[in-house]
């Protein structure tokens, strides 16, 4: 989810950029905060904590797969190596 404070500096430093009244600018910079809250909202963006916690959990997954390769590779080499006996 996006803060809040982020909302209010892009629109802050959206309407810095127009030159008008306080009064308006005001208007047009909750204006701006609004639609880019909702714009982000729509985005279904995530937090940075989140997105360390998920690629942590990523990065766990792909050692494990590594493993795993390693450990049927040495399987299948000891059974080409060494067949059964029938």
């Amino acid at each position: 989810m996006i803060n809040n404070e982020l909302l209010k500096d892009l629109s802050g430093k959206i309407t810095a950029l127009l030159p008008m009244a306080t009064e308006v600018k005001e208007e047009v910079e909750k204006s701006i905060q609004e639609l880019l809250g909702s714009t982000f909202a729509r985005l279904n963006l995530v937090s940075r904590v989140e997105f360390d916690a998920q690629l942590k959990v990523l990065s766990r997954a792909e050692e494990h797969i590594a493993k795993l390769e390693e450990k049927i590779a040495r399987l299948e080499e000891v059974q080409v190596n060494h067949p059964a006996r029938q």
